[in-house]
Parts: structure tokens; C-alpha cells; sequence
């Protein structure tokens, strides 16, 4: 699972699941955190995420019935159940409430990070091997970025803006929008993190120049 991917973690132990989502982040995913069922229904509700880490016993509104409303809405994220009750009882009715996946306490960091890029692959929309526009040559699975041929060494952040630009085939995407595939709600949405990657990225690129800024509206490729 590269950049753009996001995830929400729901998990009322908040030691626990803040370090899930900080181990995450350092894998360079973007990571929201709910503590609570209702906060996880209120974030899928303006938020589209591509895999949901899901506490079962959640106060507010259990992990079930989290589960079952993001099922039944047709909520296109994968869903990632995480929970104590590990008997084989406990993931068939897991499963069969439309959990795509069911990992128990306590569990291996790296088999979390494993399931989850399993789920990402599953929840990603089947895309080109290779992305191609103006010159530039965009590999998603091998993270290369080759312009008229030649390679481009870019950070994690660069490439996912220049990923989320290339697979809008030359619509404007708004500053907004880039913040929110290739960060997370922890942005401050009145940094300036989006025009600076953007300078060092068109720097990168070389001339001549391919991303057009919109005055007032976004950028185009």
C-alpha cells in the first residue's frame, strides 16, 4: 500500500491505538484516530478511507454495529476488526457481519502492518501499471517517476502529489484535496505544506514546466 492510502483507527485504549496509528504513519500512510463508535461513524461519514482498523468492544456504539452500518452504506473501505476476543467463534461471527479481516489481541505490529497492506491492495481501484502524462512516466508499484526518460528521485510526499495529479488526467485538484490523499485530518489546513512540496517538485521535474497552477482554484497536470 503506497501513498495516498488512508486509514482510520478506531480503538477506545488510547495509548493503544495512538501508538497503532503513529506506527502507521511511520510506514507513510495517512492515519485518522476514533476513540469511540460514534467518533468512527461521524469520521467515515466525511472522510473516505481505504481500510478501517476496528476495535469490536467499543463504548458509544459497539464495533459491530460500526461495522454493520459501513456494510450496509456500502462504504467502500476495507474493514480491519482488532479485538481481544480471539476464539474461532468470535471471527466466524466477526466475518459474517462483514468484517473483511480479523486480527486478536495481542498481536504482532508487523502482522498488523501486513494485513493491512493486504486490505490496501484489495481496496485500491485497479489502476494503470504505469501512470503517463506530459513526458512524465509514473511506476505506483515500483515508485519510480521518469521524465522524457529520465529518472527522478522524489520523497514520499512528492510522489504522492504527483500521483493523485497524474490520476486526475488533467482536472484541477484543489490544495484541499491534495492535503487530504496525501496527508491526514492532522494537518493544519492553513499550512503551506502543499506549495512548498509543490515548489520542490516542480524543481525536481525540471523545465519545461507541467504543473500549471489555477489562481484560486488548485493545480492541473
Amino acid at each position: 500500500m503506497g501513498d495516498g492510502v488512508r486509514l482510520l483507527v478506531v480503538e477506545d485504549e488510547r495509548v493503544l491505538a495512538d501508538a497503532i496509528a503513529t506506527g502507521l504513519r511511520r510506514e507513510a500512510h495517512a492515519v485518522d484516530v476514533a476513540y469511540d463508535g460514534a467518533g468512527a461513524l461521524e469520521r467515515t461519514s466525511v472522510n473516505a478511507y481505504d481500510v478501517v482498523v476496528l476495535d469490536r468492544d467499543l463504548p458509544k456504539v459497539h464495533g459491530d454495529d460500526v461495522c454493520r452500518t459501513l456494510v450496509g452504506a456500502r462504504y467502500p473501505a476495507r474493514i480491519l476488526m482488532l479485538t481481544a476476543a480471539g476464539e474461532l467463534d468470535d471471527k466466524v461471527e466477526g466475518l459474517s457481519i462483514g468484517a473483511d479481516d480479523y486480527l486478536a489481541k495481542p498481536f504482532a505490529f508487523a502482522e498488523l502492518i501486513a494485513r493491512v497492506r493486504a486490505l490496501g491492495r484489495r481496496a485500491a481501484l485497479p489502476l494503470p501499471p504505469v501512470l503517463e502524462r506530459s513526458g512524465l512516466a509514473l511506476d505506483p508499484g515500483r515508485r519510480e517517476v521518469l521524465r522524457e526518460g529520465r529518472a527522478v528521485d522524489l520523497t514520499r510526499k512528492e510522489f504522492a502529489v504527483l500521483e493523485v495529479l497524474l490520476r486526475a488526467e488533467g482536472a484541477v485538484v484543489s490544495s484541499e484535496q491534495l492535503l487530504e490523499k496525501a496527508w491526514d485530518e492532522h494537518i493544519d489546513p492553513f499550512t503551506n505544506v502543499v506549495r512548498v512540496t509543490m515548489m520542490t517538485l516542480r524543481k525536481k521535474l525540471g523545465e519545461p514546466q507541467v504543473i500549471e497552477t489555477v489562481p484560486g482554484v488548485g493545480y492541473r497536470l
